[in-house]
């Protein structure tokens, strides 16, 4: 494979990571703010949700009462911003290791909390999902494929960066010589 080939080959994997991450923030939020059964869009059915959403919180039997109500109502909007963000693909190595620390934390939590044997709704598209084994896989997954794509980020500008560093200096941008 050509340096060209290789090239393009990463810049399609980090195309294709980033705009797979965004969508799936852009729907959990979505499916953490939507307004449950026939409830049409209003402050009070998203209010409504995320206190649907807090139960899904608690059940983790984690955080005290006060910082279950802060965890449930910022998270879908930290979600939103953090697929938008991966959506404007600007400063790709900060959004991917954002990413890749949420999803590692989200996943511990699961881990453990399957691990306790707890019987709970997962919460991460929103209400009515289990936690088990498929969640687990499912997650794992994206936390191995969201390290790829950080990975991949990080080493695709330090590659970038150093070309440009070691390329021979242009004769039309080098310094001005004394002419005799």
């Amino acid at each position: 494979m050509t340096k060209e080939a290789r090239e393009n080959s990463r810049r399609i994997f980090l195309l294709v990571g980033r705009l797979a991450f965004a969508a799936t923030f852009l729907f959990a939020a979505y499916a953490k703010l939507k307004p449950q059964a026939a409830m049409p869009w209003s402050v009070a059915s998203v209010k409504t949700s995320l206190s649907m959403f807090a139960m899904q919180v608690d059940s983790y039997q984690l955080l005290p009462p006060q910082a279950v109500s802060a965890a449930a109502h910022w998270l879908p909007f930290i979600e939103l911003g953090l697929g938008l963000w991966l959506l404007s693909g600007l400063w790709l190595r900060y959004s991917s290791l954002f990413t890749t620390l949420l999803l590692g934390g989200f996943f511990a939590l699961m881990v453990r909390t399957y691990a306790s044997g707890l019987e709970i709704n997962c919460g991460c598209f929103g209400p009515g999902e289990k936690l088990g084994v498929k969640s687990l896989i499912r997650d794992g997954s994206l936390l191995g494929f969201s390290l790829a794509v950080t990975v991949c980020a990080f080493l695709s500008k330090r590659k970038h960066r150093d070309e440009v560093i070691s390329a021979p200096a242009s004769p039309a941008i080098s310094s001005p010589q004394s002419a005799n």
